[in-house]
């Protein structure tokens, strides 16, 4: 039996970048009454409230929240629920900080200078994006090539290969080296310090809960080699793979079903 499930969000748990479906955040919150549940993405707090908490709605009762587990930046940033039954649980400030490891603004300066120089010479620098290219999420950088706010059918045609992506990480690789690279979502590439990968937000919940890797199944999208869900599987714990979030929610009405 396992006693922590966790997940990637986008391809995971919705379409990129949007809140989850009705459907996926019904059985999201049964989960929470039979397990803790760790979300870990490179996304910022914010996108967390947004995606996975406000679909909750009136299910987002304390005693589930005080389950789930919210490693942002890939665990770099960690947040459990203190909010009472009568606090919004999407207002971030009922979200108490376990800890964060911030990047310096020289190395945020080093980042984004250097992708955008990237991107340029490789021509994958959109003039006109929706939202911010690169991205300063506190203790990473995010590159979304077509701008954060971008459409999901826009983003879902840009890179589906990965290969440019990739063209730019091992560009970036010789520009800054003293970084590591991990493609992620749609367009996304995140660049943050050596180790500051999912790997290490999961050790870090595993020291915090006092449980074993055999003790967690953890759902992702992108656990090929290169993709931001490969180092949780390579860390030896059970991993599924999926394509989309409907996948996982086939899985979990199972998992929901026999824990009941």
């Amino acid at each position: 039996m396992k006693k922590v499930i966790g997940f990637d969000i986008d391809d995971t748990l919705n379409v990129a970048k949007t809140p989850m479906t009705g459907e996926m955040a019904d059985i999201f919150s049964q989960l929470l009454d039979y397990y803790k549940v760790c979300v870990i993405s490179g996304q910022k707090l914010e996108q967390f409230m947004r995606q996975i908490i406000a679909p909750m709605g009136s299910a987002a009762r304390p005693a589930r929240l005080q389950n789930l587990h919210l490693m942002v930046a890939q665990g770099t940033q960690y947040y459990t629920y203190q909010g009472g039954a009568d606090d919004d649980p999407t207002n971030t400030a009922n979200w108490h900080q376990v800890h964060s490891y911030p990047l310096t603004d020289e190395q945020i300066n080093k980042i984004t200078s250097s992708l955008e120089q990237v991107a340029k010479e490789l021509g994958y620098w959109d003039d006109n994006p929706d939202g911010e290219i690169n991205e300063n999420r506190i203790s990473q950088v995010t590159f979304s090539a077509l701008g954060q706010a971008a459409a999901p059918e826009d983003k879902y045609q840009w890179d589906p290969d990965h290969h440019k992506r990739e063209a730019i990480v091992k560009r970036m690789r010789e520009l800054a080296p003293e970084f590591d690279y991990e493609i992620g979502g749609t367009t996304s590439i995140n660049v943050f310090k050596p180790g500051m990968n999912k790997t290490f937000g999961m050790n870090k919940l595993i020291e915090q809960l006092g449980i074993n890797k055999s003790d967690i199944l953890y759902f992702g999208d992108m656990t090929q080699p290169g993709g931001n869900d490969y180092p949780v599987k390579m860390m030896g714990i059970d991993t599924i793979t999926v394509e989309k979030w409907q996948d996982t929610a086939f899985a979990l009405r199972g998992i929901v079903g026999v824990s009941r």
